[in-house]
């Protein structure tokens, strides 16, 4: 079964060494970044589902992966308890179990937004866009 692909290696590094070492080289490099492309890909949220505004039923991860933030910082700003004691847990479900309202941890959770983006250097993610400003 290996024989043959043996053979051929065989056959073009007698013939040109240097050519056989760029050839593995560079399909190697073609292998590693397409595998990094595919897995980027599929753990891309679909466009519909990014920036969408914090909502209670969204859990910790969800707008985490939504906002392309870390999940430890959203989870840390809401104290949420690790781990959550009956799995996944809304925010409501969280504002319950903390005993607040449930708008203090969405506010909660725009900070720890807004802190990582500014953090990265992106801009403000909740200003008003030139196009949402009134027009006075």
């Amino acid at each position: 079964m290996l024989t043959k692909p043996i053979a051929f290696l065989k056959k073009i590094w007698a013939a040109a060494p240097f050519a056989t070492v760029i050839l593995i080289l560079a399909l190697t490099a073609s292998l590693v970044f397409g595998v990094r492309t595919t897995v980027f890909w599929i753990k891309r949220p679909p466009l519909a589902e990014r920036f969408l505004p914090v909502a209670g039923w969204m859990t910790p991860r969800y707008i985490a992966r939504s906002w392309q933030v870390p999940p430890h910082e959203i989870m840390r700003a809401i104290q949420a308890p690790m781990p959550p004691p009956d799995g996944p847990m809304s925010l409501a479900e969280l504002a319950k179990f903390r005993g607040v309202d449930l708008e203090q941890v969405i506010a909660e959770v725009e900070a720890a937004i807004a802190k990582v983006k500014i953090e990265r250097g992106d801009p403000d993610p909740f200003a008003a866009k030139p196009s949402e400003q009134s027009h006075d």
